[in-house]
């Protein structure tokens, strides 16, 4: 199959947009599946239902064919399940039964307050069924009897992931995860899962022989990450020196992250540094948690990582509704995204820790970077250059340098760059500084 590069982010999201994902079954395996033939470096993992993962147990595997609410006087359908997988509660149990508009009604879930849109329920660990409509289709629903159909089914089966490492020169790692066990909602499922194996796809083309290792997961939330902590915590601590999960990272209306518990990783400094001078940037505390940083920065986990979104989770009006589509994520959205998270990991194949090769200044004029004629400027041309190697001391990491400069982030990797060139600085991760 070709690069994943070759076609825009929009259209995987679009060609993924239909499927109806979950926890576990049919609908995961095959967005695993899709993504899996773009980079065969995947390697699929399975769980077995009732399988202990520290507190929590794998649920049964849940998969469905087809739904919807037909009233026998007239023969009209409402809450199709194949006009949208919206329409039905997720995990619901099977049923077929014939049933009173009164007797139904506390089975039927709408947003009150968004009455045009469906709203997305699930109900994982407890055996219900139920459908989702618009408020406003609800009022409407005629009077009398209704053929019940959910055609579903909950058996012994498998939740399922796919991971990925990439080995570098070090085997201190770099880790994305996002999840992919929503159904139709563009924003809230489809544009982590995309933006990652942009991600994968942009480090396994520049940088094919990386120094810092990449590691990618693609799971279902939560029971997915706790799942997946279950085998690979031990490895994870040790080796991963910054995190980022990614969740809704498609629309253009903001920049934001949840900042880890102590907000002071690797991964919060990136964030805060790459984000330097983009509109609308917004950071949440790790008090307004909601994903699966829940898991990855819990306490004996412990993880370096943030949470990495344009707009937040909860925080844009069309979240969990039939209405996150694709007037909400865009191609500028999701490769907005993907700019940010490129050049973090353009920082950290540069020079993390950049360490100056002399003491005192190194005489820059005579290898071109300063200029030999001297003249007072409020704006001197060598200003930012002289900046960075003053905090170029071996334990300032290449984000440090950019806040106590006050650089973006792009500038000091392009300056690092020239630096490394002229032999000036070394990177204390590659040599003792």
């Amino acid at each position: 199959m070709s690069n994943y590069s070759e076609k825009p982010l929009i259209k995987h999201a679009k060609q993924l947009f239909a499927i109806c994902r979950s926890l576990t079954g049919e609908g995961t395996r095959r967005t695993l599946s899709y993504f899996e033939e773009y980079h065969p470096e995947y390697i699929r993992l399975k769980f077995s239902t009732g399988t202990k993962v520290f507190d929590w147990e794998i649920p049964k595997e849940w998969n469905i064919k087809d739904a919807y609410l037909e009233h026998l006087d007239t023969g009209r359908r409402f809450a199709e399940f194949k006009k949208s997988n919206l329409h039905v509660v997720g995990y619901s149990a099977p049923v077929d039964a014939v049933m009173n508009l009164d007797e139904l009604e506390s089975r039927i879930y709408t947003q009150p307050d968004q009455p045009d849109w469906i709203p997305y329920v699930t109900s994982y660990y407890q055996e219900i069924w139920g459908f989702c409509i618009a408020e406003n289709e609800k009022k409407n629903l005629p009077a009398g009897k209704y053929h019940v159909f959910i055609d579903s089914s909950l058996n012994e089966g498998n939740l399922e992931l796919s991971h990925v490492l990439l080995r570098g020169k070090l085997r201190k790692e770099i880790f994305f995860s996002s999840y992919i066990c929503h159904p139709s909602m563009a924003n809230n499922e489809l544009s982590g899962p995309i933006v990652l194996n942009a991600v994968l796809d942009y480090v396994k083309q520049v940088y094919p022989e990386s120094k810092y290792s990449y590691r990618f997961v693609l799971l279902p939330e939560t029971i997915g990450s706790i799942s997946y902590l279950s085998l690979f915590a031990n490895d994870m601590k040790q080796n991963v020196i910054c995190g980022f999960n990614l969740s809704c990272v498609g629309d253009e209306r903001a920049f934001s992250y949840v900042q880890s518990p102590e907000a002071n990783t690797l991964a919060d400094k990136a964030l805060s540094t790459a984000l330097k001078g983009r509109d609308n940037v917004k950071i949440y505390s790790y008090l307004e948690r909601g994903s699966d940083e829940r898991q990855y920065c819990s306490p004996g986990i412990d993880l370096p990582l943030c949470t990495f979104c344009r707009t937040k989770f909860g925080e844009y009006p069309e979240y969990h509704t039939s209405a996150d589509d694709f007037s909400v994520v865009t191609e500028n959205g999701l490769q907005g995204a993907l700019s940010v998270l490129k050049l973090i990991i353009d920082a950290f194949e540069t020079c993390l820790f950049p360490c100056c090769k002399f003491p005192c200044e190194p005489q820059l004029g005579k290898r071109g970077l300063y200029p030999n004629i001297s003249q007072k400027s409020s704006n001197h041309p060598a200003r930012a250059r002289m900046d960075i190697l003053a905090f170029s001391n071996g334990k300032n990491s290449i984000f440090d340098i950019a806040k106590l400069a006050n650089l973006k982030l792009e500038t000091v990797v392009h300056e690092l760059k020239l630096l490394l060139n002229a032999d000036l600085i070394v990177d204390s991760d590659d040599v003792n500084c």
